[in-house]
């Protein structure tokens, strides 16, 4: 029996209304109003507004025997369906590779950067699939014009949130193309691709700039350790060859697409909770923008009504009207709902993560940030992993202290010597600290710095502390000293 991919196993697990709620579950609340807005295009029956009470008896609505979605309940129930622990782009434990420097502006993007990649692909001429996985790479690429995301993760979300069952091959032919627009780099997946992506642009009958791709292709790690001794002895190169090709390659831009960061440019997202302190309460709050008003069209609902009542019940027009009202009526209801469920599982999500983190969120010190996994909050409001991990890889709170993406507050917990565990977080800031005391002309290895970590009272591997300073992305202590 021929195995099955998780794309395929997705599209017999999920139904249409599972991935339709999926999918507004996981939008940020800047990109919900245009979701709303292209259902309210689509649907007659769907209008803006407070709900309306129709006095209608049960065993008189017209539409409640054909209702596709009158187990509402059970289709929007979409705890349990899959368990891949890495699905939203993170892992359930860990810190999530949360950036560092993303920390300090934590929702800052440039706009214009994203105009003109979209602009840049509507010049192409492709097929509506090829069109879906573009815009799907575009989303995927972060405010540094990198893609982090694995190919095959793509595929699945594709799968998933746009119901377009592709392939890895696919995905890549598309990528290389959006690789091919301005800036140059933009969509590399990693600092050797980015750096080869620009390099290829360059005049490619001149030998340094061959001569540069090949070292970048071929010896990045002696690069980017700066063993050009070994670099030179490989290829044969004087020293005069050695430094035109550095000096062309330091030229280069390793993070694409802050070139389009003009400070003009620059726009905030919008946070999708609210929380503030009101005289030592925390009270939480979805922004605004994430309840709207939506109700049924009343006049559509009559019109239902008239033909139901109507003594022409056998005519086949007429039947094709009612059948087409019915299930614009079902799609509007289901929807309204689904928005509902989708306001409740984000509160339920944020409030448990605020009780989790109350007094990080009541003073604003990040030494009081607990060590947090996802499977801390499923568990807390009884929801499965995948719930959580798909309401916080996207959304941002605004507190006093500042806009947070909610994967901010994920971490590994570190025991100390006293038994307790804290925050990889409140780790790295202290590594981060002493890197930044530590004399230029002696700068302390790993070792080093895992013997004061240690002496502190953090019980933490030498592994990690590399782990954690590549994080930060600080260098090794070779190539932070300065004379």
């Amino acid at each position: 029996m021929q195995k099955l991919s998780l794309s395929q196993s997705l599209q017999q697990k999920l139904s249409p209304q599972q991935i339709q709620f999926i999918k507004l579950l996981q939008i940020p609340t800047a990109e919900l109003d245009t979701r709303i807005e292209e259902e309210l295009e689509i649907n007659p029956a769907l209008e803006e507004g407070m709900d309306e009470e129709f006095d209608q008896k049960e065993d008189d609505d017209p539409y409640d025997d054909t209702d596709d979605f009158k187990d509402r309940d059970d289709d929007l129930d979409i705890d349990g369906y899959i368990q891949d622990e890495d699905y939203a782009g993170y892992k359930m434990q860990g810190d999530g590779n949360y950036g560092e420097e993303d920390r300090d502006m934590p929702l800052a993007t440039s706009s214009s950067l994203m105009d003109s990649l979209l602009q840049q692909f509507g010049y192409l001429n492709l097929t509506e699939e090829q069109r879906t996985i573009g815009y799907q790479l575009i989303g995927s690429i972060e405010a540094d014009g990198y893609i982090r995301r694995s190919v095959q993760a793509i595929v699945n979300d594709l799968a998933f949130s746009q119901n377009v069952f592709t392939d890895a091959e696919e995905v890549e032919d598309v990528l290389h193309k959006i690789q091919s627009f301005d800036p140059a780099g933009i969509g590399a997946r990693s600092l050797p691709e980015c750096l080869l992506l620009q390099l290829r642009r360059k005049d490619q009958s001149d030998p340094y700039n061959i001569l540069a791709i090949r070292i970048i292709d071929e010896f990045f790690d002696e690069f980017s350790k700066k063993h050009y001794d070994k670099i030179q002895r490989r290829l044969n190169i004087s020293d005069e060859s050695l430094k035109k090709v550095i000096d062309i390659i330091i030229r280069l831009n390793p993070k694409p697409g802050s070139m389009e960061g003009e400070a003009g440019n620059i726009q905030y997202l919008i946070p999708d909770f609210l929380l503030t302190n009101n005289n030592g309460k925390l009270e939480l709050s979805l922004n605004s923008k994430n309840a709207p008003e939506l109700r049924i069209s009343r006049s559509f609902a009559d019109m239902l009504d008239t033909y139901d009542k109507s003594n022409k019940k056998q005519n086949k027009n007429l039947k094709e009207t009612v059948s087409f009202v019915k299930q614009k009526l079902d799609a509007a209801k289901w929807f309204i709902d689904a928005i509902k469920q989708r306001q409740q599982t984000l509160l339920r999500t944020m409030n448990a993560i605020v009780r989790y983190q109350y007094d990080f969120f009541l003073t604003g010190d990040e030494s009081r940030l607990r060590p947090m996994i996802l499977k801390d909050i499923a568990t807390l409001i009884d929801m499965d992993v995948s719930t959580v991990s798909r309401v916080a890889n996207s959304k941002a709170v605004q507190t006093e202290f500042g806009i947070y993406p909610l994967k901010y507050f994920f971490s590994e917990g570190i025991s100390t010597d006293t038994g307790e565990d804290v925050s990889s977080r409140e780790v790295k800031n202290i590594l981060r600290d002493l890197i930044d005391a530590e004399p230029k002309l002696h700068p302390l290895s790993d070792d080093k710095l895992e013997k004061i970590l240690n002496d502190r009272g953090y019980n933490i591997a030498r592994r990690t502390v590399a782990k954690y300073r590549e994080q930060l992305n600080i260098p090794v202590a070779r190539l932070r000293k300065q004379l």
